[in-house]
């Protein structure tokens, strides 16, 4: 069994197949962290010392031991006010305005197969696949009952984390901050590695010291936000690609969330993640509950390659759902950046038709189908299709994009409103804003109140009125503000943010169960809402609004620390960039957008006829090698940030099959030599290289690299397809 209990000495394991996550009951009832990192055998429980510590203070139960302490013990659910001065992994304001929690073990159980969130995104996993440990803590004077869950998914060296706050006494209390989960390391060197940006330059990689203090990442926006994304590693110091033990924490949640990672007075470090403290006070009467969304948690022994590794499996098997988790995507053509709001349905035929010839599988009619929309100042809540706009109905128009041989998608934000709306002239109270102020705008838009079922139900049934149209197979959800003004009148206001995202995955829920065949992309200004938690509901992102060849490649290695390259939004788009300036050659846009779904951002009509052919000849590459990239093993083979050149490979499972990807940044006169080094070949096998016919062994494609050309030219793009083969000849 992967989750075994000792009952003597109250000691719970937690095995997968390379790793060991350990925990206790203690003499007091309290829940103390052992241990978690690569396998091991026995109890940890000898790690835990025992000193007078002077200023940490003792509970009342350790009678005139001062040798036990909170302030410095491993625990697995800290509370404030209960003498632990660290950063708390549960806040609770009880009616008295006292800040304090005192939870104790009651009781455990374990049960096959992984437990369910109601209401909230989590992994999932079969019976056989998974086991779940539930431990309940409770705080019979303050009536606060907590239930940890402990997913395991042992062949995956996945454990998730939630957690359940139930108000059981007479009184009210209200949850001031909570995490799912808590990770006290007491030795090691920690490095803290974070993902920032901002909107079109999203996920940058970041590595900072975890120093004596508190470094904190999170959002305040409302959803995970372009600027810190909900997935962060704790790292040994000199951990890299391929060495050393690294931890990961991946937030299932599209909301607010916070981050904290301290190093205390005596070295030990914590690291929490959950929700964000700020615009966040959840009152529960007597009875009610609150759930924490889930955090998914990972060791790997072997550097950063392993825990993405398990990560895009993990993912990719027990997250995305749905027909397209594991069913090869349209490649297909956006109107954006072919037409903005300037089109009509001839264009949108006009795309299909080209894209037909191109081999292309679909086309998507982005914002301004819609109301009275030509621009980004009205319309948005008014989801009836504009047919004076169209020249059609939208069903029409689906039918002849049907006729030319291609798929029908389209653009919705269902969550916006327009002021100059005719829903927003009707229900100026369903948009998020405090009465008697102005409120703040954002792309001239405001927030409608997703927390409100009603308002759900207004949109829901506008959207599937829509859908119902024609044989729309293919829905882009976009969200282009963050919420500020947080008010509601339905609720209290402490409740509005998680109600919020609460509403948005109801909504989501709803609409795959009417559409159980339709492919949602997610999407907000690119990567604002690039989390774990949308891709429960939508199977790929669009990864950044920013098209550019040569900045994705940053981008696109950030983003694959945590989520597969099956997930990532990513198409060639026209040069020069709309969002840079920059012209980079169409081979070299292709090489770097089929690291993602592939499509394309741009008027095929503008194209000649030898950049046509070779559209066509994209198409067919990414086809030929899309099990490959969407299935396979992906490696990072360089450090864009810092080398000369940008590389990536995929691997086949059975590492038959290998697609090395590289991107030039640098060009000097007498330029040096990159030797690009592969990784997870059989080392004895014999490779292939099938354009030139050149075999190489394994060991020396990994250990010695293999050289790029030298020629001239900017961020000029290679791609080399290896097969197994018996020998050399």
């Amino acid at each position: 069994m992967a989750i075994q209990y000792q009952r003597e000495n109250h000691l719970f394991t937690l095995n997968t197949k390379h790793t060991t996550y350990q925990m206790k009951v203690d003499a007091l009832g309290f829940l103390l962290h052992l241990y978690y990192g690569a396998r091991v055998s026995g109890s940890m429980e000898y790690l835990l010392t025992y000193y007078d510590r002077g200023f940490s203070g003792n509970p009342a139960d350790a009678g005139n031991d001062r040798t036990y302490s909170l302030d410095v013990l491993p625990q697995e659910y800290p509370q404030a006010g209960a003498g632990d001065y660290r950063s708390a992994a549960l806040v609770i304001r009880n009616a008295d305005g006292s800040e304090y929690c005192d939870l104790r073990y009651v009781s455990h159980e374990i049960k096959r197969g992984k437990y369910a969130l109601k209401g909230l995104p989590a992994v999932y996993a079969a019976d056989d696949e998974a086991e779940t440990l539930e431990i309940t803590l409770e705080d019979p004077v303050g009536g606060v009952l907590v239930r940890l869950w402990y997913g395991v998914l042992e062949e995956d060296d996945i454990i998730t984390r939630s957690a359940e706050i139930r108000n059981t006494g007479s009184d009210p209390i209200c949850v001031e901050k909570a995490s799912s989960a808590c990770l006290d390391l007491i030795s090691g060197d920690y490095d803290f590695i974070s993902f920032y940006g901002r909107h079109a330059m999203e996920r940058n990689f970041q590595r900072t010291p975890a120093a004596h203090g508190c470094q904190m990442i999170g959002s305040r926006r409302g959803t995970s936000s372009h600027q810190y994304n909900p997935a962060v590693i704790l790292a040994e110091k000199h951990a890299t690609e391929d060495a050393g033990s690294c931890y990961g924490m991946v937030f299932v949640y599209s909301g607010n969330f916070m981050c904290e990672v301290e190093q205390d007075q005596y070295g030990q470090t914590r690291a929490l993640m959950g929700l964000h403290s700020d615009l966040f006070h959840y009152p529960l009467e007597k009875g009610e509950a609150l759930v924490i969304p889930e955090t998914i948690l990972c060791h790997s022994a072997d550097g950063f390659a392993g825990l993405s590794g398990r990560y895009h499996r993990c993912i990719r098997k027990h997250l995305c759902r749905g027909k397209y988790s594991h069913q090869p995507r349209p490649v297909l053509i956006n109107s954006w950046e072919a037409a903005y709001f300037d089109f009509s349905g001839e264009t949108i035929c006009r795309l299909a038709r080209e894209a037909a010839e191109l081999g292309i599988d679909m086309v998507v009619m982005d914002d301004g189908w819609f109301g009275k929309r030509n621009d980004d100042n009205s319309g948005l809540g008014d989801w009836q299709v504009n047919e004076e706009k169209l020249g059609c109905t939208l069903g029409e128009l689906v039918r002849q994009v049907n006729a030319a041989g291609v798929k029908f998608g389209i653009w919705i934000e269902p969550e916006m409103v327009s002021k100059d709306s005719d829903v927003y002239r009707q229900h100026p109270d369903w948009a998020v804003q405090i009465p008697g102020r102005k409120p703040v705008l954002s792309r001239n838009q405001l927030v409608l109140d997703f927390s409100r079922e009603d308002v759900r139900n207004h949109v829901f049934d506008q959207i599937c009125k829509v859908l119902d149209q024609g044989n729309i197979e293919y829905v882009k959800w976009d969200m282009n503000r963050s919420i500020t003004d947080i008010y509601s009148a339905e609720r209290e206001q402490g409740k509005v943010t998680y109600d919020y995202v609460l509403g948005v995955y109801d909504f989501l829920e709803k609409l795959i169960r009417r559409y159980p065949d339709l492919l949602i992309e997610g999407c907000s200004g690119g990567g604002g809402r690039f989390d774990a938690g949308m891709l429960y509901y939508t199977p790929q992102i669009w990864c950044s609004d920013n098209t550019d060849a040569v900045d994705r490649l940053r981008i696109q290695y950030g983003t694959s620390f945590f989520y597969p390259v099956s997930v990532v939004g990513s198409h060639v788009s026209a040069v020069p960039n709309h969002q840079t300036g920059r012209s980079v050659s169409l081979h070299t846009r292709g090489v770097v957008a089929m690291a993602g779904t592939f499509g394309y951002e741009l008027d095929p009509e503008t194209l000649s006829g030898g950049e046509k052919d070779e559209i066509r000849k994209q198409i067919a590459c990414y086809r030929k090698y899309e099990a490959l990239i969407c299935s396979g093993d992906y490696y990072r083979l360089s450090d864009p940030f810092e080398d000369e050149c940008a590389a990536w490979a995929f691997v086949s499972e059975d590492r038959e099959q290998v697609l090395l990807n590289v991107v030039m940044q640098e060009i000097h006169g007498n330029m040096t030599v990159s030797y690009v080094r592969l990784k997870g070949l059989e080392a004895d096998a014999v490779y292939r290289d099938m354009e030139t016919g050149t075999a190489y062994y394994g060991s020396a494609l990994m250990r010695a690299g293999i050289p790029m050309p030298v020629q001239m030219g900017e961020y000029l793009a290679y791609q080399k397809y290896f097969e197994r083969v018996k020998e050399v000849e």
